[in-house]
C-alpha cells in the first residue's frame, strides 16, 4: 500500500490522538491554576490575619527535642548504589528479624512512624528511611530527580544497601504509592512556568497552611503536640527543604504504568473511613484489579488520613495479626 495512502488513513487517527492528548494537559493546567489561585487566597489570608508572622516561613535553627529521642533508634546515613546519594534514616532492632522498612508521606519524615519503630523492634529490624528530598537526606533540585523509577530504585538500593534481599514495606501516603510501584515492578506546566510558587505559598506566614493541615481539627492529626510540629517543621523550614518534597507532586503524571499490574505479595491495606484524601472507593478498586485474592483489606470507622499516628494501636493490631504467619 502506498505510503500516502496509510498516512491518509492514519492522519483522524493521530489527530484524535492529539485532540485528546491537547485536551487532557488543557484540563491538567486548568485545575493547576485554579489549585494556585485557591491557595494563593488561603496563604494571603493567613499573612493579613497574623501579619506578625511576614509571609515567610521562620528558620529553625535548633531542631525539637523528639527527633533525637534515643527509644526511637540510631541516626544513620546510607550511600545509594545507584545515584550516589546520601539517605537519613533511624534505625533500631537490628539482629532481632526480617527488616521491616517505614516509607513516609508528605508533609512528613521518618518521625511520622514514632510509634511504629517503637512497637515492632522487638520483632524486627525496623528502619524508617526521610525520602530523598527530605529532612536530612539529599536533595536535587532538579526536578527529572524524582520521577517514580529513579525513587523505587532508591527503595531497593535501601534494602541492599541494609544487607537484605527482601523486607515487609510498611507505607503511607506518597510512601504507600512508591511502595505499591516498588512491590510490582522489583519482586506539570504551572510547575514549569512558576517554580518556586508552591515553596513560596507553603511557606507564608510561617508555614501556617502545613500547620492547618498536620492540626486541623477534622482532617490533621489528633492529638499532635507542639515539639511534634516542630518535628516536620523543622526539615521544612531549612533552605531548600520544601523543593524536593514538593518535586514529587511535579513529577505525578510522569512514568506511571499505564496497564494495571497484579501485584503477587500478600497485602495488608488499612483505610480511615473518614480519610478527605482519598476515595473510599478505590479500596475495592484495588482489591478486585491489582491484587485480587492478596489484599486483606480494612476500613477503619471514624479515622482519617494519619492512621500511623492517629490511630497507631489499631494499625498494630492489624499488622501484627497479618504478620503472625511470617513469625511463625
Amino acid at each position: 500500500m502506498p505510503e500516502l495512502v496509510v498516512t491518509a488513513l492514519l492522519a483522524p487517527s493521530r489527530l484524535t490522538l492529539k485532540l485528546l492528548r491537547a485536551f487532557m494537559w488543557s484540563l491538567v493546567f486548568s485545575a493547576a491554576l485554579v489549585a494556585a489561585a485557591v491557595y494563593g487566597c488561603i496563604a494571603f489570608t493567613h499573612v493579613l490575619c497574623r501579619p506578625r508572622r511576614g509571609c515567610c516561613g521562620r528558620p529553625r535553627s535548633t531542631p525539637p527535642a523528639c527527633l533525637s529521642n534515643p527509644t526511637l533508634g540510631e541516626h544513620c546515613f546510607l550511600t545509594l548504589k545507584s545515584s550516589g546519594l546520601r539517605l537519613h534514616y533511624v534505625s533500631a532492632g537490628r539482629g532481632n528479624g526480617p527488616l521491616m522498612l517505614f516509607l513516609h508521606g508528605f508533609p512528613e519524615n521518618w518521625f511520622s512512624w514514632r510509634y511504629q519503630l517503637w512497637e515492632f523492634q522487638s520483632r524486627f529490624h525496623v528502619v524508617a528511611v526521610d525520602l530523598r528530598g527530605y529532612g536530612s537526606s539529599d536533595a536535587p533540585r532538579d526536578v527529572d530527580c524524582y520521577t517514580t523509577d529513579l525513587l523505587m530504585t532508591d527503595i531497593q538500593d535501601v534494602i541492599l544497601g541494609l544487607g537484605y534481599s527482601k523486607c515487609i514495606l510498611v507505607a503511607h501516603d506518597w510512601g504507600a504509592l512508591l511502595a505499591w510501584n516498588f512491590s510490582i515492578y522489583y519482586p506539570s506546566l504551572v510547575e514549569r512556568m512558576l517554580p518556586w510558587l508552591p515553596e513560596k505559598l507553603l511557606s507564608m506566614s510561617d508555614f501556617q497552611i502545613l500547620k492547618t493541615t498536620l492540626t486541623h481539627r477534622k482532617r490533621g492529626i489528633p492529638h499532635l503536640t507542639p515539639s511534634e510540629l516542630e518535628a516536620f517543621l523543622y526539615d521544612f523550614s531549612q533552605p531548600g527543604g520544601l523543593t524536593g518534597p514538593l518535586n514529587y507532586y511535579r513529577n505525578l503524571f510522569r512514568n506511571f504504568p499505564l496497564e494495571p499490574q497484579e501485584l503477587a505479595t500478600p497485602t495488608l491495606l488499612l483505610w480511615g473511613e473518614k480519610d478527605t484524601y482519598f476515595e473510599q472507593g478505590l479500596v475495592g478498586a484495588i482489591s478486585s484489579r491489582f491484587v485480587p485474592g492478596r489484599l486483606e483489606a480494612h476500613i477503619l470507622p471514624g479515622v482519617g488520613h494519619w492512621i500511623p499516628q492517629s490511630n497507631p494501636g489499631e494499625m498494630h493490631e492489624y499488622m501484627w495479626a497479618f504478620l503472625r504467619d511470617l513469625l511463625d
